[in-house]
């Protein structure tokens, strides 16, 4: 283990010691949120989120404890769920974790003591823990890398580092450590069988996780290794691809240092991002942050839609004609209404881009994060915390397609109460607990307030120093924003307040006076001076409510808007229009005003905005008809945050809506 003496070592991403990290997680459990949105989320994954979904993953619906149990020898059966279960087990635990982490309620912790001792006798002796190779007759390690092996490992060394980190325990470390000991066993020397095995890239972001942890160098190496072989090999099937797409599907056709494109399976490709900047992060290596400089870009400027998500199709081709599932297709092919958008894939979006913040110390990586939490991600689960969105399309017409097709119900008109497909229930959540873990950084002489919310900040800076801080905001339905410094060292230091590109016309002020420095939508504005207790700084950002327009190559949405207020995206759905009225014959005319309007008792309490929509008359169902001048009656109604949209039973949504300029 590492004989460091710092304080840093306990964060959820544990960069402390990473060179070439310009923002320093704090200590998970240094922050947490008081009051306001967060908090409420944080309480409902506490309170319902985590036990509805433990009683489906060690019941019989969910039967990921079962898996474990089976290969333990201590229950008989056969291996139910996808190959990836056991990685949807751990993202739970992580959770789990993550509650105790900010409550220390030991009933938790030994909670997850029995699922880590069964987990334990589950593990071979030599390592390996994999239940579905485990339990499954006539099924070998590493036969097929659609069994998707290494995003289980991936998860479990994740997973036993943040609790070695929290709990102190070596129960679930030394688990993790002894798989990983196996895996570099076989997959460090340069055979032929494993050249192309690792495609699914959780296991680059656990490798360097363990080295963080461990401080052993092997681990580092490997995740290096993985990322170097890909796209060194001919791509066509072997004995471990069959039935399962090849190429740009996995990320595996171009060399990640020469990539410039997101192509594939979008939650492979963002944890495959993710696990080459955490190798960044200890490597320095400029040509895999040129790499992962033009990938993001090339993610969030031609292929993320304006909820965060990502991954436009179910199916589909790159561009090199390699077919793709749940994943990236051309620049600016946005479809709405086939929009796949995996909750897990916006998760990872938020997860790279929080890399890429840390790395760059740039706060419009932030901004992604931000876009990603408050509107594609909360998507993926219901207001009461019991229901489940696999993809998020930004339009949902009735009738439009046969959703009893998809038997794993990736596809759904209305939230599903379990997923066979269970991947992204726990990531969402392990997300929702882990918030407050990334709502601030360290810089080199400073703190970086990076998400708000009410909160309190307990922490030490880089150089041993207390700082305490405290944030009162009702964000992200109000945009003014304080922040107090509790307590502080003497000297001069910076505090960094991230101003998103939204708020244009934001003001910064210090115990009521101008801060003096420059306030610029989409950076960091630096306060450098000594600071004392009391100190108060005030962000006042504005609220208006505005419109959205796509790029000029997005042709689903050419003369159509998007409504915006803050970090949430809004959208209109039946239950807010006339009786019989469809979603598609609904306009925006800019004639009517957009007010703001608070409700405490819907929908968990949101703010909606209410305005005057056009309802199109007249139009019949052939394909094309003959148009005069449309006839149009206007209603009054609401729009509400994208995030809570078929709360109220299934129903008709759009995001976009058509324009009527006058």
């Amino acid at each position: 283990m590492s004989t460091s003496s710092n304080k840093h070592s306990n964060a959820i991403t544990n960069n402390f010691e990473s060179p070439f990290v310009k923002l320093k997680s704090i200590n998970f459990g240094d922050c947490k949120w008081n009051s306001g949105f967060w908090a409420e989320k944080v309480k409902i994954a506490e309170d319902k989120m985590l036990p509805y979904m433990g009683d489906l993953l060690c019941g019989d619906i969910g039967h990921g404890l079962n898996n474990f149990k089976i290969a333990a020898g201590e229950k008989k059966g056969v291996h139910k769920g996808f190959y990836w279960h056991d990685g949807d087990f751990y993202k739970f635990m992580e959770a789990k974790m993550y509650v105790y982490g900010l409550t220390k309620n030991e009933s938790i912790l030994k909670e997850l003591d029995e699922y880590i001792g069964v987990i334990g006798r589950a593990q071979e002796e030599d390592g390996y823990i994999h239940t579905h190779v485990q339990i499954t007759e006539g099924v070998d390690r590493f036969e097929n890398r659609k069994y998707h092996e290494m995003y289980n490992f991936g998860h479990l060394f994740i997973a036993g580092s943040v609790h070695y980190r929290i709990t102190s325990q070596r129960n679930f470390l030394d688990i993790a450590v002894k798989m990983a000991d196996l895996l570099c066993a076989y997959f460090m020397p340069d055979t032929k069988h494993y050249q192309r095995f690792g495609f699914n890239q959780t296991q680059i972001m656990g490798l360097v996780e363990l080295y963080r942890t461990t401080r052993d160098k092997k681990y580092l190496k490997l995740a290096e290794k993985f990322i170097n072989r890909r796209g060194t090999y001919e791509i066509k099937h072997d004995s471990t691809t069959l039935g399962y797409p090849i190429g740009d599907m996995v990320q595996e056709r171009t060399p990640f240092r020469e990539s410039k494109e997101a192509v594939g399976h979008a939650v492979l490709a963002l944890y495959y991002y993710a696990g080459a900047a955490d190798v960044y992060a200890e490597t320095g290596e400029k040509a895999l942050l040129d790499a992962l400089d033009a990938l993001w870009e090339n993610v969030t400027g031609k292929k993320m839609y304006v909820t965060g998500a990502v991954g436009q199709a179910h199916y589909g081709a790159s561009t090199n004609l390699d077919m793709i599932e749940e994943g990236f297709i051309d620049a600016y092919m946005m479809p709405n209404m086939t929009a796949y958008n995996e909750t897990c894939a916006n998760l990872c979006n938020a997860m790279f881009s929080s890399r890429m913040m840390a790395i760059k110390d740039e706060s419009r990586y932030a901004d992604i994060i931000e876009l990603v939490l408050y509107n594609s991600g909360l998507s993926g689960i219901s207001v009461e915390g019991k229901d489940y969105f696999y993809s998020n399309p930004l339009r949902m017409v009735n009738n439009s397609r046969n959703y009893d097709s998809h038997a794993d119900v990736t596809e759904s008109p209305v939230r599903q109460p379990y997923l066979e497909c269970f991947c992204c229930p726990p990531n969402l959540v392990r997300t929702i607990c882990k918030s407050s873990g990334w709502a601030y950084n360290l810089s080199e002489n400073g703190v970086a307030v990076v998400l708000f919310g009410g909160n309190n900040l307990d922490t030490t800076m880089l150089d041993g120093s207390p700082l305490k801080l405290s944030q009162d905001t009702e964000y992200p339905w109000k945009g003014l924003v304080k922040i107090t410094v509790d307590e502080c060292k003497n000297s001069a230091f910076e505090i960094k307040v991230r101003i998103p590109k939204w708020a244009v016309g934001s003001t910064l002020k210090v115990n009521g006076e101008d801060a003096g420095v420059t306030v610029n939508p989409g950076n960091f504005a630096t306060i450098k001076r000594v600071w004392k207790a009391n100190d108060v700084i005030i962000l006042d950002m504005p609220m208006e409510v505005t419109l959205v327009e796509g790029h000029n190559r997005i042709e689903e949405v050419r003369n159509q808007v998007a409504v915006k207020r803050g970090p949430i995206v809004y959208c209109i759905e039946t239950p807010d229009l006339p009786k019989e009225a469809s979603i598609l014959d609904i306009y925006y005319n800019t004639n009517s005003p957009l007010n703001a309007v608070h409700k405490n008792d819907f929908l968990g309490g949101v703010t909606v905005v209410e305005t005057e929509l056009l309802l199109r008359t007249g139009k019949n169902d052939d394909m094309y008809q003959t148009v005069t001048k449309p006839s149009f009656t206007s209603f009054k109604t609401q729009l509400v945050p994208y995030f809570v949209w078929s709360n109220r039973g299934q129903a008709e949504m759009t995001v976009f809506m058509p324009i009527i300029w006058n």
